[in-house]
């Protein structure tokens, strides 16, 4: 691998992480929600929200491609490096810290503004099934890439620690690497829309969610911790 200590094993649980973020699992349960009773049948939710998690993966794929081009094309992928590692130490102290206090203080969280955003858009769109079903693909989809940006301050840490390890190697090196860890960031949307296909209510994951959205939180900020002082040591190791 061309990236700066960087190792598949921890590309996949870099990926694994992310992919269990509370803040993620929130939005997503609510537009599962939302989904079953706008879709109606259970077949049509189950492809909406298909249709949904591949927009939310070519979305972060791109959003990953772009951000490593840049950084490699611009010469400054030492100065990412940098920023990803510290940017990977921070927020895991944060994680950590909602574990213990949550809600008390500076916190990883979507963008300010973008849940009442998000409420108001599926609302539009529930009048629109109405009167233009035919545009519900459209409208899923453009909800599918607006999300993942009003995500990003609340999941965006690990993925931005693994691009700054990529951008110390060649961009066609990094493609495949990209490939599997959007692949694995969706699993668990693939795992909650099968979940309520096969007849959970969100409330039930709701549910779920907030019990072990403490323990989630504590686990994101040790990993986190560990990888931003990994990536410090890999550039000058000890021994």
């Amino acid at each position: 691998m061309e990236g700066q200590g960087l190792t598949l094993g921890l590309v996949i649980a870099a990926a694994v992480v992310d992919s269990i973020n509370p803040c993620m699992f929130g939005v997503l349960i609510f537009l599962v929600a939302f989904m079953t009773r706008v879709y109606k049948s259970p077949k049509k939710m189950l492809f909406f929200g298909l249709l949904y998690s591949a927009v939310v993966y070519v979305t972060y794929l791109l959003l990953g491609f772009g951000i490593l081009k840049t950084a490699i094309s611009s010469g400054l992928s030492s100065i990412f490096y940098w920023i990803g590692a510290l940017i990977a130490i921070f927020a895991g102290l944060l994680e950590i810290k909602d574990y213990f206090w949550y809600g008390k203080g500076p916190s990883l969280q979507i963008i300010p503004g973008g849940g009442e955003r998000i409420k108001y858009y599926t609302n539009q769109i529930e009048k629109m099934e109405k009167r233009h079903p035919a545009l519900l693909v459209l409208t899923t989809a453009v909800l599918g890439v607006f999300v993942v940006m009003v995500e990003l301050p609340c999941t965006g840490a690990p993925y931005l620690a693994i691009l700054a390890m990529l951008s110390k190697g060649l961009f066609a090196a990094a493609v495949p690497f990209l490939l599997l860890y959007n692949f694995i960031f969706v699993i668990p949307l693939f795992i909650i829309i099968g979940i309520s296909y096969f007849g959970t209510s969100s409330d039930k994951l709701e549910s779920w969610r907030k019990e072990h959205r403490g323990i989630m939180r504590l686990g994101i900020g040790l990993f986190l911790l560990l990888l931003g002082f990994y990536m410090i040591y890999s550039l000058n190791p000890i021994f």
